[in-house]
């Protein structure tokens, strides 16, 4: 089947209250929806993250030649296609751009298929993912963790089994907070932390330092991406594995990280790395550094919905916690971008279940999305 449409849909809302991390307050999110539109009205959705404007402008002026007219599963030709308009930008919107446009071809592919895009891909390893919550987040004013064991609780009411919140506030801080998250959810339930790259060496050393009687299953992002001694310094100091990846898009990025030997978890995002294409080939690199890899995910259900076909395809590593990996992260903020078709919630098991039908699994009318809608733009031959 052929593509003979592209269409962009930059969508966003204002989280309320702002949501915050160890880096910023986040007032405004943002995302890039593309749909390629097959010949016979068949379409596939695709995502853009970080910077969805950006890649918005390369797709309508660099990669709409490339892909339409294409055959919806020549996905590997338009890839390497579009990789060859970059040019210096190599970690930046480019990628972004080719993401949202490579995911949105497996889907349109596997739909004309009416398969998943896990089959398509060879098959589902599993059919169920153990779910994380990604939060709590840092509140405004004066007590930022105060409200953290009141959501804890919520979130353990809803079934999960492992919780991602956000700390980086002061290393001490972090330290009493994640110890009386510990006592809070007991034993057998995951913690991880996430830093959004918001702590110097010296200070993520500390905060680790403080967190260790939680018995964390890992620390995301203690330091800027691309601080590579940074990292390697942290990584040797931990007792705990060491996750990040998420902003990083080149597969000569991944390769660096990994030589280096500084993440113990790896997580790329598939609306960042490259798509499907983008994640196959770093995960074949992490596969041969023996480090786990598992999608970040913190959009719409569209990039959701992508991570779960992709997780169904990565093979099981025990990495600790209350079942092997891959993990698929949950953002339990209000987003509507991510429920536009329902709330997204574990099972009894603690997990989510892979969807089986075509393509990523849902189907989406772009008219769900117009209360998001700050720009919309198509392109035909």
């Amino acid at each position: 089947m052929k593509v003979i449409g592209i269409r962009g849909f930059l969508v966003g809302f204002a989280p309320r209250p702002a949501l915050g991390n160890a880096a910023t307050f986040i007032r405004r999110r943002e995302v890039l929806l593309v749909q390629l539109v097959g010949e016979d009205g068949t379409t596939g959705w695709g995502e853009a993250f970080n910077a969805p404007a950006a890649a918005a402008a390369l797709i309508r002026t660099r990669m709409a030649p490339l892909v339409l007219g294409q055959q919806a599963d020549a996905m590997g030709r338009v890839y390497n296609a579009m990789l060859g308009t970059l040019g210096y930008d190599r970690r930046g919107a480019g990628m972004m751009a080719i993401s949202a446009i490579d995911m949105a071809l497996h889907d349109l592919a596997a739909r004309a298929r009416g398969i998943s895009v896990a089959r398509m891909l060879g098959g589902a390893l599993r059919d169920r993912m153990l779910a994380y919550a990604s939060g709590p987040f840092i509140a405004e004013g004066p007590d930022p963790y105060g409200a953290y064991p009141a959501q804890v609780d919520a979130l353990l009411s809803r079934g999960f089994r492992a919780i991602k919140p956000r700390v980086g506030v002061a290393p001490r801080a972090d330290g009493d907070v994640m110890r009386a998250m510990r006592r809070q959810v007991g034993p057998d339930t995951a913690l991880m932390v996430d830093i959004n790259q918001g702590y110097t060496v010296g200070a993520a050393l500390a905060s680790l330092r403080h967190m260790e009687e939680a018995d964390l299953l890992w620390v995301e992002e203690p330091l800027q991406p691309e601080d590579l001694g940074g990292y390697q310094a942290v990584a040797a100091a931990a007792r705990c594995a060491i996750a990040g990846g998420e902003a990083l898009a080149s597969l000569a990025g991944f390769r660096d990280f990994l030589v280096a030997r500084t993440f113990s978890v790896l997580q790329p995002d598939m609306a960042v790395c490259g798509g499907f294409t983008g994640f196959r080939r770093i995960l074949a690199l992490a596969d041969a550094f023996d480090v786990p890899a598992m999608p970040h995910v913190f959009g719409s259900l569209v990039n959701a919905h992508a991570a779960l076909q992709m997780g169904a395809l990565i093979g099981a590593r025990r990495g600790g916690g209350p079942a092997p990996y891959p993990f698929i992260e949950v953002d339990v903020t209000p987003n509507p971008l991510l429920t536009l078709l329902g709330p997204v919630e574990p099972g009894a098991d603690g997990c989510i279940a892979v969807p089986d039908a075509p393509g990523l699994g849902f189907e989406l009318a772009p008219e769900r999305l117009a209360p998001f809608v700050t720009d919309h733009w198509e392109i035909t031959p």
